[in-house]
């Protein structure tokens, strides 16, 4: 099974920002006893490398996935960590197609027309919509997606996204799946709550069993 029929299946894509890379440990024991298996780990802070690694090594049945992709040393660098899929907050056409070179799942950041345009023609089917909250949401996505539907264009919204409107989200035409960090939030790491991952995360997928 590919990674985009995965994550498609999984629904929710938790996004990790870890301070203390061995805190990807107990957070992604918490997400599996939780019911989900898919993580996606930020590079915005200096220990995501050994952060991916240790993912990696120690749930090599998660679906691991790089986040905030900025840069190109940063996406070939997640690759050889071991991660499947990688985002972007934005669209660099570069990257895109460095992604594309080496065959790797890559999803970029749009929000406008001509940013989901510009994606499409780069052959880009997947994209990261950002940040949803800001951009207007489910009513942005079904307008966005209106007149790209026929090109095949599919959406993974995150910005602003929790337990009071992901089921809005994933009931909306084109988006198959979500990413946010309610369910590991920066509160929660501090804290190390990791119970609270397993309990948000249960409760998550409760609410969208439904759909």
């Amino acid at each position: 099974m590919d990674i985009i029929k995965r994550i498609e299946e999984a629904k929710i894509i938790p996004i990790i920002v870890p301070e203390n890379a061995e805190d990807v440990i107990p957070v992604c024991q918490a997400l599996q006893v939780g019911g989900l298996m898919v993580a996606e780990i930020t590079f915005r802070t200096p220990s995501v490398r050994e952060a991916l690694g240790l993912m990696k090594k120690n749930f090599p049945d998660f679906i691991l996935g790089a986040g905030t992709i900025t840069e190109m040393e940063e996406l070939e660098s997640c690759i050889q960590l071991g991660a499947q899929f990688a985002v972007s907050p934005g669209l660099n056409p570069d990257i895109v197609k460095r992604a594309q070179e080496l065959g790797f799942p890559f999803f970029p950041g749009v929000c406008t027309p001509t940013e989901v345009d510009t994606a499409l023609r780069l052959g880009c089917k997947v994209l990261k919509f950002f940040p949803s909250d800001v951009m207007g949401g489910t009513k942005a996505i079904k307008a966005l997606y209106g007149p790209f539907k026929h090109k095949g264009v599919k959406f993974i919204p995150t910005g602003g996204i929790n337990e009071k409107n992901l089921k809005e989200h994933l009931a909306t035409p084109g988006v198959i799946a979500i990413g946010g960090s309610w369910l590991v939030s920066k509160t929660i790491l501090q804290e190390k709550s990791w119970d609270q991952i397993t309990q948000k995360t249960r409760e998550s997928l409760a609410i969208i069993s439904v759909l």
